[in-house]
């Protein structure tokens, strides 16, 4: 067979395709591609990285030349290069696919999984091996401080995933960790989610049992062990599991917690660490990747120095600014179990502040009524939420959609205070008028939410000319 040098991207602006391109470029391998938004700071990144990208997509983008076609997660049937690829009977791959040919065999993959908590797992573990001298690849859904990057990848023995069970692309239905040989595993909590995707918590169960199945008899899984699902699946996994949390039959257990307003300590294992990150599931984050330090051998005072230096991660628990003695922080939160951890971390870092929590119903799952109860009793352990309308309703059947109004009421009725308003724009006039010194607003969402936090610290600003 006749060696592969040239790859050719479809989709290579996103953060996951750029890095791989850019990396398989740095190894002498001719790289192109395209995307639809092609613009900084991945288009500059690609361009010093060498590698020659058009904006659209279009059957002449594929060079004659090119041996393989990656074709990225968010491009589907009736994208003009993906029919040219199949039309032209083009050998095509899906990023994880070459992920794991190019740069995954043969080491060393810990791979973290999960509903929530995923992407600051994965950032701490990095930074864990990063700040000892391992030097490890990693791919995370995040931007963490102290890498300032989403992904590069090295000649280390060592990479660290995040392992999202979404499905790979358009013509493979697998979750993407599947494809990333973990020889250690995270599973941090699993729920339903991904509605687009499963029609029930048994299927992601059953994806979830897969991942644990290619698991190597030398490797390890390390679990939340106070997950109910979590504890379901690992029953008869073929590798060794060890459960870690704050239960008594933990194997791993997580002990003398203390929560400050900058950050939090806890003891696992007969050593004490300190995160400078509040908050109880950070607590179980930051656990995990002390089980991933330990398992790649380092040791305390190595996890406990990475530690003391991390810098967090852009959009978790992000403080954009205060103005007016009222904090905005940025979240990534949109579950309602991930919701609820986002007011305990903030009560936890303030425990006398007004905490206020502005959620955008924006993913496929959040649009749709699934959680409709749940929802608001998530919104209701804030002091006051505020729901904007869903955007493009019209992509969900109205008996399927949630009902923001329905929800504020909900939130009433749940001992909350809730206002619906359709808008960034009053949205962002109203919290302005109603804070007072002292609260903390969190902006929830897996978007941009239309720039609300920018436009919200600007009104708070014209507010205090005001007065």
């Amino acid at each position: 067979m006749a060696e592969k040098n040239h790859y050719h991207f479809i989709g290579v602006c996103g953060t996951a395709m750029g890095a791989v391109a850019a990396a398989m470029k740095a190894e002498g391998i001719t790289v192109t591609g395209s995307d639809q938004h092609v613009y900084p700071p991945m288009s500059t990144f690609l361009e010093r990285s060498g590698v020659k990208i058009v904006e659209g997509y279009r059957a002449s983008n594929i060079p004659e030349s090119a041996d393989v076609i990656i074709i990225g997660n968010t491009i589907s049937r009736g994208n003009e290069e993906a029919e040219e690829a199949l039309n032209r009977k083009l050998l095509y791959q899906s990023l994880p696919e070459v992920l794991k040919d190019q740069f995954l065999r043969g080491r060393r993959n810990f791979v973290v999984t999960g509903t929530h908590g995923k992407t600051t797992t994965s950032a701490i573990l990095t930074w864990v091996l990063q700040s000892a001298g391992r030097e490890p690849g990693y791919m995370i859904g995040g931007i963490p401080a102290n890498l300032g990057r989403g992904a590069y990848f090295t000649d280390s023995e060592f990479n660290v995933l995040e392992g999202d069970e979404y499905d790979t692309a358009f013509f493979d239905k697998r979750s993407k960790f599947l494809h990333y040989l973990p020889e250690f595993a995270i599973i941090n909590n699993i729920e339903f989610d991904h509605a687009d995707i499963y029609n029930s918590l048994d299927e992601i169960k059953l994806t979830f049992r897969r991942f644990l199945n290619i698991v190597p008899s030398g490797g390890l899984a390390v679990v939340n062990g106070d997950d109910a699902n979590v504890l379901d699946v690992i029953d008869g996994a073929p590798c060794p599991v060890r459960t870690l949390g704050f239960g008594k039959r933990c194997d791993m257990k997580i002990e003398k917690v203390s929560y400050k307003r900058d950050g939090s300590s806890f003891t696992l294992a007969g050593e004490d660490y300190t995160i400078p990150m509040v908050g109880e599931f950070n607590v179980r984050n930051a656990a995990m990747a002390v089980a991933g330090g330990i398992f790649a051998g380092l040791k305390a005072d190595e996890i406990r120095r990475a530690f003391s230096s991390f810098q967090g991660i852009a959009r978790r628990q992000e403080l954009r600014g205060e103005v007016r003695g009222v904090k905005v922080i940025d979240d990534f939160a949109h579950h309602p179990t991930a919701i609820k951890l986002a007011v305990q971390a903030l009560r936890q870092g303030y425990p006398d502040a007004r905490i206020w929590v502005v959620f955008e119903p924006r993913s496929n799952t959040t649009r749709r009524n699934i959680f409709q109860v749940e929802l608001a009793e998530a919104l209701a352990s804030a002091d006051r939420a505020v729901v904007p309308a869903i955007a493009d309703p019209e992509k969900f059947a109205e008996d399927e959609r949630l009902d923001p109004e329905q929800l504020v009421r909900d939130i009433d009725t749940g001992g909350g205070k809730g206002v619906y308003l359709a808008t960034v724009e009053e949205i962002a006039e109203h919290v302005a008028v109603e804070t007072e010194a002292g609260d903390v607003v969190a902006v929830l969402s897996n978007g941009g939410f239309g720039g609300l936090h920018g436009i919200l610290l600007e009104r708070l600003g014209e507010t205090a000319a005001e007065g």
